[in-house]
């Protein structure tokens, strides 16, 4: 039995290793590529920078590689041991197929630890890191310092964009708050729409605010004070702490303190100060989409981690149905299970702006889908030996 566990285990880490480096290069290549090849068409940075670049989004990569990978291995090695005959053979001399591959299921959960690491201390420091690269070797444009649908924090500036136009210039659902020094809340501002200016020389963004309103806060509470025509914000980038980073980007530790701060920072004030315009109301609902897209990441990291496991457990007895030994077949399944996948992410990513639709359960439901048909197809596998 010990030497049969070690044969599945060595045919396993040998597919995952070809398959996670294959999906590396690709995801590498995909992702790093726009950001890269500015660089060095320009000649903006040395060729040593260029590298260092490509290599602190390997591990950003690995997190994504690794649960494909394991995915794909397991469909092509368990297809490969049924369509051999391998696995009757096996089931002849008496051993069950859970038995079999608990092993395996175990290096899934190992694998599940590694990509946690990733997921949410590791690949986020490396993200940071590769921007602050390009940051200095003078590739990044505005339409990466702000990006759709998500939060950007600039020293005590938190900036939400709702959509940026192709062009990287017009902006639709412009939502920015000001902190004080102590990170409280003071002003915040919406706008329908409007453009944003980067001037890579000065290393400063512009913000061109139509139609704005808000609020603000002073010592006997909020207050409305911002309700023009036009408005326009400037944010010297230069002066830009390290630790002000997009959300997608932040550690777990980071969100969590980031949902404290956002809790204790933004209350609300009494019914009976309303004004004509509402400003409450849409306080209260700034601090909703604000902790309901922190929630949303901190589901997204833990959630993923255990991708893993649920495509373990579904690689195993799809591999065994498939009863082929041919990789394309692996490879095709592996790619519609993934579109699968990945389409609940998107959507609760899409989502983060409607609280009321528990986008932080989303994420969770691939992989308790995943995990629930594997183990019930796992089982109707083992019975049938």
């Amino acid at each position: 039995m010990k030497t049969l566990h070690l044969y599945l285990i060595r045919q396993v880490l040998a597919t995952l290793a070809m398959t996670v480096l294959v999906f590396t290069f690709v995801l590498l290549l995909g992702n790093g590529l726009k950001a890269i090849m500015p660089m060095l068409i320009s000649r903006q940075a040395p060729l040593t920078t260029v590298a260092e670049a490509a290599l602190l989004l390997i591990p950003w990569v690995l997190a994504f590689a690794l649960p494909i990978g394991m995915l794909t291995a397991t469909l092509l090695v368990f297809g490969r041991f049924s369509a051999d005959q391998e696995l009757i053979a096996v089931r002849a001399s008496g051993v069950s197929l859970i038995s079999l591959v608990t092993p395996i299921l175990l290096l899934s959960l190992v694998l599940s630890v590694v990509c946690g690491l990733l997921n949410c201390e590791i690949a986020p420091r490396c993200r940071v890191a590769f921007n602050d690269l390009l940051a200095k070797a003078g590739s990044l444009q505005s339409n990466r310092l702000l990006r759709s649908g998500q939060n950007v924090q600039f020293r005590n500036y938190s900036i939400y964009v709702g959509k940026i136009a192709p062009d990287g210039m017009h902006v639709e659902t412009v939502r920015i708050w000001v902190n004080d020094t102590n990170g409280d809340l003071q002003t915040w501002v919406h706008a329908p729409k409007g453009t944003i200016t980067y001037n890579p020389t000065k290393q400063s963004l512009s913000l061109n605010l139509e139609e704005p309103y808000g609020a603000g806060r002073g010592s006997d509470g909020w207050y409305p004070g911002i309700n023009s025509g036009a408005l326009t914000y400037s944010i010297d980038l230069r002066s830009s702490s390290k630790s002000d980073v997009p959300i997608s980007d932040m550690t777990l530790r980071q969100l969590f303190r980031r949902i404290k701060q956002v809790e204790s920072a933004i209350r609300m004030p009494p019914p009976g100060r309303d004004d004509p315009e509402g400003y409450r109301r849409h306080l209260k609902e700034m601090k909703e989409n604000s902790l309901t897209e922190l929630e949303v990441n901190v589901h997204r990291q833990i959630a993923f981690s255990f991708a893993c496991v649920g495509f373990t457990l579904v690689g195993i007895p799809l591999g065994i149905r498939s009863h082929r030994r041919e990789t394309s077949i692996g490879m095709a399944i592996a790619l519609l299970l993934l579109l699968i996948y990945y389409s609940f992410l998107i959507l609760a990513n899409a989502w983060t702006i409607h609280p009321e639709r528990a986008p932080q359960l989303i994420m969770w439901l691939p992989n308790f889908i995943f995990q629930a048909v594997g183990g019930a197809l796992l089982w109707k596998a083992n019975r049938s030996g």
